[in-house]
């Protein structure tokens, strides 16, 4: 592994710790932080891998809706990680019994059909993922868990 490399995992590292251990008020202050490296696939790996432990820590919370509303400000630009954020809104809807539409699922990444299928309770939601899941996994799993 050349210096390089090795810096590259150094910092993720330091990223995702400091990202598990951000309180609220500077969250999104370290997440612009970290979105500025150098190395802009890193970075966006480290934040989504705290988007999606954040998310699903708070899918339930009443604090949620203010939370991404002051995480999108952040990564608004970045369509990988504003696309995430929002499947993880729509895992909330569907989990909360709120409106959401057989076309939002359809059309979501393979990670929210994945996700979906193995965590939802909507019986709604699985058999639209049992009978027009993208993969033979996502089906497969759905009507498994419907």
């Amino acid at each position: 592994m050349t210096s390089d490399h090795a810096d590259e995992h150094h910092r993720y590292a330091q990223y995702l710790r400091a990202l598990a251990a951000v309180h609220d008020q500077g969250e999104t202050d370290l997440i612009a932080a970290v979105l500025r490296d150098p190395d802009a696939t890193m970075a966006q790996s480290a934040v989504v891998k705290h988007l999606d432990d954040r998310a699903a820590r708070l899918l339930l919370d009443e604090r949620y809706d203010d939370w991404a509303r002051s995480v999108i400000t952040v990564i608004a630009e970045r369509e990988f990680l504003s696309r995430r954020l929002r499947e993880w809104g729509l895992l909330r809807a569907i989990s909360l019994g709120r409106p959401w539409t057989a076309q939002e699922i359809i059309g979501a990444s393979d990670w929210f059909q994945r996700r979906a299928a193995q965590t939802v309770a909507s019986p709604e939601a699985l058999t639209v993922l049992a009978e027009r899941g993208r993969t033979r996994r996502v089906r497969a799993a759905a009507l498994r868990n419907r």
